[in-house]
């Protein structure tokens, strides 16, 4: 059921996981477009270990917190850094710039928008009912912040 709608790489790490019965991390934050699909082949085939009777999630994601337009501000730095990934570029952390429309093409953005629709980022509200939105799609028992801002002190404050 996943291969046709997750990587490879997904299914296999979610079918590894469920068949040793081992809790299972998945990388939103890197391939958004696998995460329901492995979260869902991952519950389906898990089988209770020594380890863990029942299944256990954990979901990492792009979260930045502030107010709604500091916030996407601030997350131009981690497009910044995929954009010249992508690009086959250095992909250290470039200071946030008030708008990647001049930066990228259309195609990019297209592709850039794909990669990082699994991010939260906005108000503290907005970030919440993401969150609480990312745990009842995805039935995660945990969730692991990943947050990439150029300055560190953006990073504390986010959190």
């Amino acid at each position: 059921m996943c291969q046709s709608r997750c990587s490879d790489r997904a299914a296999s790490a979610a079918q590894l996981a469920a068949g040793f019965g081992l809790p299972f991390a998945f990388a939103a934050h890197l391939a958004p477009e696998s995460l329901h699909a492995a979260a869902q082949l991952y519950r389906e085939r898990f089988r209770p270990s020594q380890v863990l009777r029942k299944p256990y999630l954990l979901v990492a994601v792009q979260v930045i917190a502030d107010t709604d337009t500091a916030a996407r501000r601030l997350f131009t730095t981690p497009q910044q850094r995929l954009l010249r990934a992508i690009r086959g570029e250095t992909a250290e952390l470039m200071p946030p710039v008030d708008s990647m429309e001049s930066l990228w093409h259309d195609a990019e953005r297209a592709t850039m928008h794909n990669r990082s629709r699994a991010a939260i980022v906005g108000s503290d509200a907005t970030v919440q009912a993401g969150l609480e939105k990312l745990a009842s799609e995805t039935h995660a028992d945990e969730v692991i912040v990943v947050t990439e801002t150029y300055e560190y002190s953006d990073r504390i404050d986010s959190y």
